[in-house]
């Protein structure tokens, strides 16, 4: 197709397939249309009639970005039961509150379509159940975002204005404390990275600036996504996979929502044929592979059902946050981001390195085989390990949750990595320190060049003679996962060795490729122990590096 080479999609395609998921949810409303309750037997720790909330909740936003008023006027019967009884009332850290917020979003994009057509009784009725989201405490993380986001509409519309200013202000008060630089936020305290970045940190607070057309705010909020987004573009495989790593995962194709506010809002370094290529991989990466069931419904998982991605907070409806993926279709069919031909993605142009400093990360992605692979050195939420704990994620492997756990330092039979702390980003490299049990701390530095990768660690806190094994990426169809131990372990797998009465050295040689023939690890790379906690590495192509894990810069350039 001329104008999508890449994926093949435009935006007749986009508009069909919010069709069909909006179809599909629709039998499964209740006779007052104030609830969906989808089919399923997963409930949320929230319950039934919350669930049923959400189900509204996350479909009329889809709706909103649709604009479809046939649609549209259904969600009006539904608002109209709803805040007459029928919906749960918003308290402090429940979950009304957040689907109060896709609510009053969807009321604000559409409010000639939807609000202004609504009886004046029931338009007080709503606003009146909106207005308990000014004051219920929100968890310290995004949902600090959400009175923020009711405070908007409910202010737009005269309702209690000062508390609604109150709650906005509040919220992006708070949100300033997560601020990590270079468009990074963590969620909430702490060092939390994940894609709640783009779908929850940046879209609320830009959406509100440009809603509310306060150009000090979206100066502000808008220069920081696209600074994001030169960072983000880089984390979606050549196949439209976008990183799989954090919590939420879900949400799926909710990772285009913040490529598409970038162009929504004029925030982005990304060419509206780049920003088209990215957003539509996602979407049709993920409904090629079973994410819609054979009934239209989106499942709860990654590509089909899958538990194991899934969080207390998940409901039959919650994978309905893929949502914001749509979010594209606010922008006219005329815009440049809908009528400019793709552009190659960053994966598709070149093979590149590189390093962020805010996450504390390591990209490198390889042209050859569209991976995109991720060095966690930084981010930290041991509530949901296995996506947030380890040493390394990529856009087509899924970190295992059982034995032999994927990309992990096992000291004495202990794999886990808490309480990191990140040592620094640079030229191709990554470092960060972590504790396994009691007294024990591991020092850890990747390397990467193309699809190589060299990793140390140096363990201490251990008695002598403790094993410590050491495991590289988790196979997967399609690709190589391979492992060469060159200081202190030996074996196949799972490389071990043990350690010695100090601080001892391990390093290994990993690489994940699709590429079919793949030249020999060793004639790539070369690891050679350097003496006083130290080992010297050489690339192929030339680079000659120094590590010393325990050094006060991990990684220096050598010429030895």
């Amino acid at each position: 197709m001329p104008l999508s080479p890449y994926t093949g999609l435009t935006r007749a395609h986009w508009e069909a397939a919010a069709d069909a998921l909006l179809a599909a949810v629709e039998p499964y409303a209740t006779g007052d249309r104030a609830l969906y309750h989808l089919p399923g037997d997963h409930e949320s720790w929230s319950g039934r009639l919350s669930d049923g909330l959400e189900g509204y909740a996350r479909t009329l936003l889809l709706a909103a970005f649709r604009r479809d008023e046939a649609v549209l006027e259904r969600y009006a019967d539904g608002l109209a039961a709803g805040v007459s009884g029928v919906w749960p009332r918003i308290e402090d850290r429940a979950q009304p509150l957040v689907e109060a917020a896709s609510i009053a979003l969807a009321l604000r994009l559409t409010r000639p379509l939807l609000w202004d057509r609504l009886p004046d009784a029931v338009r007080q009725r709503a606003a009146a159940w909106l207005g308990d989201a000014l004051h219920a405490e929100p968890w310290p993380c995004n949902w600090q975002l959400f009175p923020v986001t009711v405070g908007g509409f409910l202010q737009e519309i005269g309702y209690r204005p000062e508390a609604s200013r109150e709650a906005i202000d509040r919220g992006l008060a708070r949100i300033e404390d997560w601020y990590a630089g270079d468009g990074w936020y963590t969620d909430g305290d702490g060092r939390k990275f994940d894609h709640y970045n783009g779908w929850a940190m940046h879209l609320y607070p830009v959406l509100h600036a440009w809603l509310a057309g306060d150009e000090r705010l979206l100066e502000l909020y808008g220069g920081r996504l696209s600074r994001h987004l030169a960072d983000y573009a880089r984390m979606f495989g050549g196949d439209g996979a976008p990183m799989r790593q954090g919590r939420s995962l879900t949400y799926r194709f909710a990772t285009a929502a913040p490529l598409w506010l970038g162009a929504l809002t004029g925030h982005t370094p990304l060419a509206p044929g780049v920003t088209r290529r990215l957003a539509s991989g996602a979407l049709s990466y993920f409904l090629d592979r079973e994410a819609v069931d054979a009934n239209g419904l989106l499942t709860l998982g990654w590509h089909g059902p899958d538990p194991s991605v899934l969080q207390g907070y998940s409901g039959p409806a919650s994978p309905y946050w893929a949502s914001k993926g749509f979010l594209g279709l606010l922008l006219p069919a005329g815009h440049p981001v809908w009528t400019a031909t793709e552009e190659p993605a960053p994966v598709e142009r070149e093979d590149a390195v590189t390093a962020l400093a805010a996450p504390n990360w390591l990209l490198h992605s390889t042209r050859s085989d569209g991976l995109v692979r991720l060095h966690n050195h930084g981010s930290e939420d041991v509530r949901y390990d296995p996506y947030y704990t380890r040493l390394a994620y990529s856009t087509a492997t899924a970190p295992s949750a059982s034995p032999p756990y994927d990309n992990s330092v096992i000291v004495g039979g202990d794999p886990s990595r808490t309480d990191i702390v990140p040592l620094g980003v640079g030229d191709g490299w990554a470092a960060s320190r972590h504790s396994v049990g009691d007294g024990v701390r591991v020092t850890s530095v990747v390397l990467a060049e193309g699809a190589v990768e060299v990793r140390v660690h140096e363990v201490a806190g251990a008695p002598p003679g403790t094993e410590v094994r050491v495991t590289g990426w988790a196979p997967s169809e399609g690709l190589r996962a391979e492992l060469l131990p060159v200081v202190g372990l030996s074996g196949g797998g799972e490389p071990a060795g043990t350690t010695s009465a100090g601080p001892t050295l391990f390093a290994l040689v990993a690489r994940l490729t699709a590429d079919p023939d793949p030249a020999p690890l060793a004639d790539l790379v070369t690891v050679r122990p350097a003496g006083d906690g130290a080992v010297d590495v050489r690339f192929g192509g030339g680079r000659r590096v120094r590590v010393r894990p325990a050094g006060e810069c991990p990684v220096t350039d050598s010429d030895t």
